[in-house]
């Protein structure tokens, strides 16, 4: 879900609306910098700040529940403060510097997603981690078509996979650039979210308006942050104390994993998401936790072996994948192709390369909207895409260890549970062995969410919008039932505090909503750097905050 649906006002906005609404005059394409001037030296090192910490961010989302939200308009939102941060210090120090243009802006957005993108579709959560041998134990080592063949995770293997495979996907749809964005003006909402933010930020009535998000920015990181702090103090050594598992409905609905767990993270996710998604992700994990699993559980010894570990692909497990996602058609078709005695791991990294063009070639389409309308050169766009890949290749594996060596990454009842691990795993056994490798009635199942997916989007696209967006996002509604239904409360709040605050006080929510989100995600995201650091040297928090019921 990297690419989730954007705010409806956004969405709607057709092209000649958005570049009124960020440019002033034409004229000034004239006055644009060469493309050799729009990569800068402090732009460049400010996309390396940003990418480092939103790679820590996006890597924890990743391996904690696999839902990533979009960050490019963050990530365009922090290069516009650190740059004009740097700039007020020099003039303080009577420095004459540079001006910061759109142009620059760009850049450094497109340089730090570029980064912070590899640690994501790089596949740490995925199909690399679904090599190693914890994973393997987890699909069940008695399972028909799990072949022992494993590979521990490596930062030397995995940069050099990284390398091989992002910057092939570079090249694939620059022939098509022109085509698709000019021609035939395809929105690319994530990519025209952004340039409207930018085009704002560089107007006369920009500064006033930034100096207000950078406060708002700088508010909610430090809550954020202090937060987070505060909260490691009562998260113990073990894998159920903390906030992160406070039975706010009671324990019953807490063992089915529907509670706030007070993550930021995800509040601020939620405030970037629409309220269709948010709303759709709470249905999916009301229908998941709330009403199938439990049921299905109870059929253990008819349904599926009661002897089965819940992640073996013949117990309960097989019913949560076969109903979040078996769409990975690369996957089955290579898996199958490699055999019985091969065919899990050329299933596995078959999917990876693949994944990694098709991860690459989209994200850069996204930021050559954003440059088209920021009158950015698409030479110092790609140049600055290369950079940042190159960049996001060495420091993807080196965060991800970061995480490995710190945390217990794959434990099915931890905070890093890496969820897709499993998934992809279980999705090369089913493509060597067959539906056999199923249990019973789990095909069923699969045929019958298939068809509600496709009735949904069908009813969706063919009614008017008024009505079709109020039909749920099946995509969305998915994910929970692999993750759990906690963070689909938390993205839940994210929205909550938006209408909240749209209804109260619409032009401020307008303006700081996304600086309010952003401060949310990276304060969180930030206290990782020191508390792995913590976990790193043996050093636990001191108080384990448990809830256990009245005797």
């Amino acid at each position: 879900m990297n690419n989730n649906e954007e705010l409806d006002g956004i969405q709607n906005c057709d092209n000649d609306d958005i570049e009124k609404a960020g440019l002033e005059e034409l004229e000034e394409q004239s006055g644009v910098a060469s493309w050799t001037r729009q990569i800068t030296i402090r732009g460049l090192i400010t996309s390396f700040i940003i990418g480092i910490v939103y790679s820590v961010i996006v890597m924890k989302l990743n391996l904690s529940t696999g839902l990533v939200p979009n960050l490019n308009v963050s990530a365009a939102l922090l290069g516009f403060v650190l740059v004009r941060a740097w700039i007020m210090l020099l003039e303080k120090a009577n420095v004459v510097s540079k001006p910061f243009t759109r142009q620059e802006n760009t850049i450094i957005q497109t340089c730090a997603v570029a980064c912070y993108s590899t640690a994501f579709g790089g596949g740490f959560g995925s199909h690399l981690l679904g090599l190693n041998r914890k994973t393997y134990e987890q699909a069940g080592v008695d399972t028909k078509g799990n072949t022992p063949i494993t590979k521990e995770p490596g930062i030397g293997w995995m940069t050099a996979f990284l390398f091989v495979t992002y910057f092939v996907g570079l090249s694939a749809l620059i022939p098509l650039r022109k085509m698709m964005i000019i021609d035939y003006k395809l929105t690319y909402p994530t990519g025209t979210a952004t340039a409207v933010l930018i085009n704002g930020f560089h107007t006369p009535k920009g500064d006033e308006m930034a100096k207000k998000q950078v406060h708002g920015f700088l508010k909610f990181f430090s809550f954020s942050f202090l937060w987070s702090f505060f909260q490691w103090f009562y998260a113990g050594d073990g894998d159920q104390c903390g906030f992160s598992q406070f039975p706010t409905f009671g324990l019953k609905a807490w063992k089915n994993s529907f509670y706030f767990d007070f993550s930021m993270n995800y509040v601020g996710a939620g405030m970037i998401c629409s309220h269709l998604v948010n709303l759709s992700l709470l249905l999916g994990a009301v229908l998941s936790w709330g009403v199938m699993w439990p049921l299905i559980r109870g059929l253990k010894g008819q349904w599926f072996p009661e002897s089965l570990s819940e992640s073996s692909m013949k117990s309960l497990n097989g019913y949560k994948n076969m109903a979040y996602n078996y769409g990975k058609v690369a996957l089955f078709v290579l898996a199958a192709l490699g055999g019985k005695s091969h065919g899990v791991v050329a299933g596995l990294v078959g999917c990876g390369v693949i994944k990694s063009l098709v991860s690459t070639s989209s994200d850069l389409m996204q930021d050559f909207k954003t440059g088209h309308l920021t009158f950015a050169s698409p030479r110092s766009m790609l140049l600055s895409q290369a950079i940042g890949t190159a960049i996001g290749c060495v420091l993807a594996p080196l965060t991800f260890f970061l995480f490995y060596k710190a945390f217990d990454v794959g434990n099915p009842d931890g905070d890093y549970k890496a969820p897709y691990a499993i998934i992809y795993r279980n999705m090369a056994i089913l493509g060597v062995e067959g539906f056999s490798a199923l249990p019973h009635h789990c095909l069923q199942l699969c045929c019958g969410f298939f068809a509600f997916a496709v009735a949904t989007n069908l009813v969706r696209d063919l009614n008017p919008k008024n009505i079709g967006r109020w039909i749920p996002l099946p995509m969305a509604m998915a994910v929970p039932f692999v993750v759990g239904g906690y963070f689909a409360i938390d993205m839940c709040m994210g929205s909550l505090v938006v209408y909240a605050w749209q209804t109260l006080k619409s032009k401020e929510a307008s303006l700081m909503v996304p600086a309010a989100a952003s401060g949310l995600i990276c304060g969180d995201g930030f206290w990782i750097l020191p508390s792995s650091i913590l976990a790193l040297f043996k050093v636990h928090p001191p108080i384990c905050m448990r809830f256990l019921p009245t005797k």
